[in-house]
């Protein structure tokens, strides 16, 4: 798997994402997702192209596994989060029920960038 271009083609995916739902909720009028919105152009496409072009330019950072589970963990964690946050705001489902399971794929993000920065300390 070249890791690299995994997560830059996501990047460019989550832009897509990104630019209709926003395009949605400018003509609708509403903005009531917006911080559905903003976590998808950070966390979907601009988190992901800086790791792919840093995986891409950086020489040796995308040896190894930690690179592979770097881009599982964040795309696990991203999409989880993503989708689990829409349907929390747009009142599909209540926060009771699925703000129990944030945990779960912050967590994967947050042991993902763990893993990002031991990578960089390594290799460069």
């Amino acid at each position: 798997m070249n890791i690299a271009r995994g997560f830059i083609v996501m990047g460019a995916v989550y832009l897509l994402v990104g630019i209709v739902f926003g395009s949605y909720m400018g003509g609708s009028g509403d903005h009531s997702l917006a911080p559905v919105h903003a976590h998808i152009n950070l966390l979907g496409f601009t988190l992901m192209t800086i790791f792919g072009l840093a995986y891409r330019l950086i020489p040796g950072l995308a040896d190894g596994t930690l690179p592979k589970v770097h881009f599982w963990l964040h795309q696990a964690g991203s999409l989880g989060l993503l989708v689990g946050l829409f349907l929390m705001m747009s009142g599909r489902v209540d926060e009771a029920t699925i703000g129990p399971v944030f945990p779960v794929f912050e967590g994967a993000i947050l042991l993902g960038a763990v893993l990002w920065l031991v990578n960089v300390i390594r290799r460069t």
